[in-house]
């Protein structure tokens, strides 16, 4: 007999922890197990501020799938754009533009989530994002080249303008990321005599009432104030009405000189979860405990993408957040009940504490709350980058960070731009194709469509 095909959708923390737990769980000839995802590589999300700010190289946060000698997973390079639940396949866009049908017996959906945008004028083509490592690099870029341009014009004007720097979104990726760039410019217009420090400002904006809610009141305002002392500016129960690619609107009628937009309000679930027509909580896959599809054979749904019960919280209609710490063990758990129904066992209901928060903000600048005791400062700092290095999943990628951290300590950085900006705006459509996905008609139509070719 053929053995059962597992298909797992997606490399983030919540696919690779699945993979990882089925070669090591599963015999070589139990099942196939194949993973789609672009990259051959799984991406340390939290630390991509410190890419962007140059602490970090790349290749330290992209941790390769291919590594381990024992891994023999089959890797689609492609992304899952639509999937038939009755027929039990996935169609998948390779990187090549081709489009294929992948069959499955067990189908794991981890495909993580996109940026969260809304219907702002000018948003799409002159924002830029923060959820991939290519975006980080180019920000990067961006950011050092708009100290070029400032450095050469001899327009006040456009001198101005180059030197604003606007992030949106007060959750922990902008409010890193605006820490860190803040940080770099800072740093290098030691570089640049002919720049007036002054003239280099950055914003952060939310329309949240408060910076990072999930802290508590006590570290939020302790966050604030450490970007306040830094000259940044955080504007709270603020959005951008319109952005342009020489100037930002606010929805409090400001209208800023800025050639640097930097969008990082929210995720939401990939896309892919909509050709499911399924039922969805605010995106999400709606699952059970054990983080299975009810109802349908052979789907578990995980990560970012699910609305996986939170049963330590002991509350009706409680999700767990869509956090890294949850989406690691959520994909051991799935490959334990992916085992077990090929085992015909009974599956094993998710659960699992917060450890709490980690808010690293460069220096010795930090606030944690690790385990519910509010940290500060240096100690907040070491509980920060030791949590992140000790999530880091070979002794590789722990080296090259670690090595990284002691190397910009000890030197600091020597501000080049890569030039990957030479030709492309880098802009937020550029990025996340949320236009490539099927329709669930579509889905069917292909199917369909598959099935009469073969007969």
């Amino acid at each position: 007999m053929a053995r059962p095909k597992i298909l797992v959708v997606g490399a983030g923390f919540a696919g690779v922890g699945c993979v990882r737990r089925l070669e090591r769980r599963l015999g070589p000839d139990e099942a196939d197990v194949s993973l789609v995802t672009p990259f051959s590589y799984q991406l340390y999300l939290p630390l991509l501020p410190q890419v962007a700010s140059g602490i970090l190289t790349p290749q330290s946060i992209a941790v390769s799938l291919r590594r381990s000698k024992k891994f023999r997973t089959r890797i689609i390079p492609g992304g899952a754009i639509g999937v038939d639940t009755k027929a039990k396949v996935c169609v998948i866009r390779k990187i090549t533009g081709e489009i294929v049908d992948e069959p499955y017996d067990q189908i794991v959906l981890a495909p993580g989530s996109v940026t969260r945008t809304f219907d702002i004028p000018g948003l799409a083509d002159n924002a830029r994002g923060m959820k991939t490592l290519a975006e980080a690099a180019f920000i990067r870029d961006h950011v050092i080249a708009q100290l070029d341009l400032a450095d050469a014009s001899q327009d006040q004007a456009e001198r101005a303008s180059r030197l604003q720097f606007v992030v949106v979104g007060g959750g922990y990726a902008g409010t890193e990321t605006a820490a860190y760039l803040q940080r770099l410019t800072a740093t290098a217009v030691k570089r640049y005599p002919r720049l007036d420090p002054g003239l280099i400002k950055w914003h952060l904006i939310d329309i949240a009432p408060k910076l990072m809610p999930e802290l508590g009141d006590k570290l939020g305002m302790s966050a604030l104030k450490i970007l306040r002392r830094r000259g940044i500016e955080v504007s709270l129960g603020v959005s951008i009405a319109k952005a342009g690619p020489e100037e930002v609107t606010f929805t409090d009628g400001r209208v800023l000189p800025c050639r640097t937009l930097i969008w990082t309000a929210g995720v939401v679930a990939s896309p892919l979860i909509a050709t499911l027509d399924a039922e969805t909580d605010r995106g999400r896959l709606a699952v059970t405990a054990e983080m299975n599809l009810p109802g349908v054979d052979g789907v578990f749904g995980l990560g970012d993408a699910a609305a996986v019960p939170d049963l330590a919280k002991g509350e009706e209609g409680a999700y767990c957040p869509p956090t890294a710490q949850h989406a690691m063990r959520q994909g051991r758990k799935v490959a334990d009940n992916v085992i077990a129904t090929l085992r015909r066992q009974p599956l094993q209901p998710y659960t699992h504490k917060d450890l709490g928060l980690v808010v690293d903000l460069g220096g010795k600048d930090a606030v944690s709350k690790p385990l519910g005791i509010e940290l500060r400062g240096l100690p907040a700092q070491v509980v920060a980058r030791g949590y992140h290095w000790s999530a880091l999943r070979t002794n590789v990628a722990k080296t090259r960070v670690l090595t990284n951290w002691v190397l910009n300590a000890a030197a600091g950085d020597d501000f080049v731009r890569t030039g990957f900006l030479s030709r492309t705006p880098a802009a937020l459509r550029d990025f996340e194709y949320t236009d490539s996905y099927l329709t669930p008609e579509q889905v069917r139509e292909h199917t369909v469509a598959l099935n009469a070719r073969q007969e």
